[in-house]
């Protein structure tokens, strides 16, 4: 009778501690970004232009929102109709792909990104946040090309718009010779 309460009691507290604890969502992969491919935001060709990339899952679709570079990936984010659906994100690591054309084997998830902002190197649409999976490698790019380290938490609308207007830094036109019409 003793063995029977304690195997009882022993399966109610194993059932119970599942109580409230969910599995894992399977979170859709990164997608590569394809010729033809073109940013949410702006519209402009993806693969044309320098500097890290941006996807976005919202409301668990499967299809990626894709974005030039990360100011348009983080421009859409913050947006309060959008920062409720947001399901996840992803990044180029620049701290292991080049800036000129970033690998689509090089993507992390953007919750988990340092960022530099306010650094010299330029991406579609001009000043953007360079991304890094490990602090380490934001801080020699920091350290290489100027700017701030920031964590995705610290990324709001008020830092992308200094970011946009300039006030952070970065003025020089180091990555812009890869841009169209820029020697």
């Amino acid at each position: 009778m003793i063995r029977l309460a304690l195997l009882i009691a022993l399966l109610a507290s194993l059932l119970l501690s599942g109580c409230g604890e969910s599995e894992p969502e399977d979170l859709a992969a990164a997608q590569p970004i394809e010729a033809g491919d073109s940013c949410h935001v702006c519209g402009m060709l993806i693969e044309e232009f320098p500097g890290p990339k941006g996807e976005a899952f919202l409301d668990s679709q499967g299809e990626a929102l894709k974005f030039c570079s990360t100011m348009d990936l983080f421009a859409f984010l913050k947006q309060p109709e959008n920062e409720t659906r947001l399901s996840h994100a992803y990044v180029h690591d620049i701290g292991v792909t080049p800036w000129g054309e970033p690998s689509d084997e090089a993507f992390i998830r953007a919750e988990e990104a340092w960022y530099v902002v306010g650094h010299d190197r330029r991406g579609a649409m001009g000043h953007t946040l360079a991304s890094f999976a490990e602090q380490a490698d934001a801080e020699i790019f920091r350290k290489a090309h100027g700017g701030e380290l920031v964590a995705y938490e610290e990324i709001d609308l008020d830092l992308l718009g200094r970011l946009g207007r300039g006030e952070l830094g970065g003025d020089g036109d180091e990555g812009m010779e890869d841009m169209p019409g820029h020697d």
